[in-house]
């Protein structure tokens, strides 16, 4: 567990069994730092964000053509058009710096609704499913015995890149992902029910 309340765990954590983890985690409600935007404390959950939204809407279910995104990085917004109409417009939160969003033209391959990630999310323990470490990632720490790992949440999953992804997500207000492109539950919802497997996507900065 990486917490301020538990440092002693820090150290010990893979050399014990989860029903050895403290119990003030009990109330922690499935969220991976990663994707609640944990900074010390926990402030929001994996779908919110903590500026109003002045920039997404959808006016797009009466539009017919084929469809289209675009992501702009610098502006931080996706773009979805049908033929050559725009059907909506969405806030995102990209790669941050070191894990930026790949720029390019590619197309969407893989479409899941409740899709979970692979590298990121959290150790549960058997039969109680409390969370020991909010802060998992898949491929780099074995699971401690007694647990389970459970992937955070991507819902609306667009896969259009190698391990990168449009999806439900928490946005700060500036890039902060490990590459995917978070975006606002409502409009990951919209973007995933119109776009199809092989809807081009266009990534520029």
């Amino acid at each position: 567990m990486r917490s301020l309340h538990a440092p002693a765990i820090l150290l010990s954590f893979l050399a014990i069994s989860c029903s050895g983890i403290d119990d003030t985690l009990s109330d922690m409600r499935g969220e991976n730092r990663y994707m609640a935007g944990f900074n010390g404390k926990r402030e929001h959950d994996w779908k919110s964000s903590p500026i109003p939204d002045d920039v997404s809407y959808w006016d797009g279910d009466h539009l017919t053509g084929p469809a289209k995104i675009r992501i702009n990085l610098t502006q931080q917004k996706a773009f979805f058009y049908k033929g050559d109409q725009l059907a909506g417009v969405s806030r995102i939160s990209t790669g941050k710096e070191g894990r930026s969003t790949p720029s390019g033209n590619y197309k969407v391959n893989q479409k899941d609704k409740w899709h979970r990630s692979s590298s990121y999310g959290v150790f549960k323990e058997k039969g109680t499913d409390r969370i020991v470490d909010d802060d998992a990632e898949a491929h780099n720490e074995p699971v401690p015995p007694g647990c389970y790992y459970e992937g955070a949440p991507m819902f609306n999953y667009l896969n259009f890149a190698p391990a990168v992804g449009m999806h439900t997500g928490y946005l700060p207000g500036y890039a902060a992902s490990h590459g995917c492109v978070r975006m606002p539950d409502k409009m990951a919802q919209k973007f995933f029910e119109n776009a199809q497997v092989g809807t081009p996507v266009i990534v520029e900065r």
